[in-house]
């Protein structure tokens, strides 16, 4: 056993001395003294990790959780946070462990990635081949740029509660043209300073949305009638799932960290931090509005307008910038790779090159303006493939083996007894995440979605916009 452990201990001692030497000679010469922009710009310690990672994983949907609530009922809403808050967190989890696994079979290899961002899909590939390659990057890809337009569609709801003057289709153009300044941030490395302002700015708006509410009080004659109608009920649960879904993006900022091993419970204590934030916001407003919330999937739209509530959409919409940025960033990698552009040392030739992934992404935003529904419709169809399904199945495929069990780079955590509770765990998330999210979440987001469609059309200018009084009116 001891010289197993020592066997062990030198792996992850020579997995983080390569790591640490490639990100030293990435920041040469800058690093031998402080400065300004290094505290700001270069990020790769565990805090950094644990930053991005809870500013990543709620941002706009803070807004439609009291929806979701609305749909499912206060006491379904509560369990299905909790249970897809530990799911998820379980799962970022397994990748973290085959990111290692992978990294560490190609260091045997002696393979460099200086200058080289490790993806999702190509641990897949490494570790499983070309067939889970495809999936991986087709699951997470589509995932990705339904991630950036959604936080597109979430930008022009939000804005117009502040501004009416302009239509929200009008605000999606604005805003996508802004977003796009996003190709100029390398890599998650430089993501540190925008990751804290981020996370401070959704803790903002949760406590305004949970005090706003208890403050407003009660509407009259409000009523709590979910669940009534499965339809709703599983559109609100893939909505939930959407929401602890986020770690799509857990290779690329484990990459960007410099002990990458440091990574394997992170996302859960930034879930703890997250439940902070989504739970109170979520309970205080469904008590308040009740039903009402059914028709109004941004919780902006019912609280009276106030200072602090511009506040809280001003600042959703720069962390909205950011998770934009977040989603994209993969996708500017993927890009980069395929022509060929990924060693190049140049920010603006990088930039150049990465601006034609903003361009489907823009035009999807405007044709598909739903905000709410499509956050279910993407949890159910790809969120529960990317970040639930293939994790769980690609570690129990990647460890079929006594050989690979035993030379594991990582062993089982203290909280799994042996490999087979962790096959059953494993079994377990597939099976529940294929049947309640893929398939029921699947009929209802999309029986949803297609109604939102048939309601207001594809191209909608202005979706879910209250009737503007003019003069006619208010003269009748």
């Amino acid at each position: 056993m001891s010289r197993q452990k020592q066997a062990e201990e030198a792996m992850v001692s020579s997995l983080t001395q390569t790591v640490e030497r490639e990100e030293g000679e990435e920041v040469k010469g800058e690093t031998s003294h402080f400065s300004f922009k290094n505290a700001l710009w270069h990020g790769g310690s565990a805090y950094d990790a644990w930053f991005s990672c809870a500013s990543n994983q709620v941002a706009q949907v803070l807004l439609t959780l009291p929806y979701s609530f609305s749909q499912l009922g206060m006491v379904s809403g509560i369990i299905f946070q909790v249970l897809y808050g530990l799911l998820g967190s379980y799962t970022a989890y397994l990748i973290s462990i085959l990111y290692i696994e992978y990294r560490s079979r190609k260091e045997k290899e002696n393979v460099s990635f200086k200058n080289h961002v490790i993806q999702w899909f190509e641990v897949l590939e490494g570790l499983l081949g070309p067939y889970w390659k495809a999936i991986g990057l087709a699951f997470n890809c589509t995932f990705l740029l339904f991630g950036s337009v959604i936080q597109l569609i979430a930008c022009a709801s939000n804005i117009y509660y502040i501004n009416d003057h302009l239509d929200k289709r009008t605000w999606t153009y604005i805003f996508g043209a802004c977003c796009a300044t996003t190709v100029f941030i390398p890599s998650f490395h430089n993501y540190r300073i925008w990751s804290f302002l981020g996370l401070g700015m959704t803790t903002y708006t949760a406590w305004y949305l949970t005090i706003a509410a208890l403050v407003h009080g009660r509407v009259e004659n409000v009523t709590h009638s979910s669940p009534k109608k499965l339809v709703l009920y599983f559109t609100g649960a893939t909505n939930i799932l959407y929401t602890f879904g986020g770690h799509a993006v857990t290779v690329e900022i484990m990459h960007a960290m410099w002990k990458p091993q440091k990574f394997k419970y992170i996302y859960l204590y930034a879930t703890f931090y997250v439940f902070t934030l989504t739970l109170p916001s979520a309970i205080s407003v469904y008590w308040a509005f009740g039903d009402q919330l059914l028709d109004h999937s941004n919780a902006f739209s019912l609280l009276p307008r106030t200072g602090w509530r511009d506040a809280g959409v001003i600042l959703m919409l720069i962390h909205q910038f950011i998770t934009f940025g977040f989603a994209c960033t993969p996708l500017y990698f993927v890009w980069e790779k395929v022509i060929g552009m990924h060693d190049t040392k140049s920010i603006c030739l990088r930039a150049l090159a990465r601006l034609p992934v903003v361009i489907p992404i823009w035009f999807l935003a405007i044709i598909f303006p739903f905000f709410g529904p499509i956050n279910s419709a993407v949890g159910a169809l790809l969120v529960s493939f990317t970040v639930y399904i293939i994790p769980a199945s690609a570690h129990m495929l990647t460890f079929r083996s006594a050989t690979a069990r035993q030379n594991a780079a990582e062993k089982l955590p203290s909280f799994i007894p042996n490999w087979t509770v962790m096959y059953v765990v494993n079994a377990l998330v597939v099976v529940w995440v294929l049947v309640v999210g893929f398939g029921f979440g699947g009929w209802a987001s999309m029986t949803n979605f297609i109604k939102q469609v048939d309601t207001f059309g594809l191209f909608a200018k202005c979706y879910q916009c209250p009737p503007k009084l003019t003069n006619h009116t208010l003269h009748h």
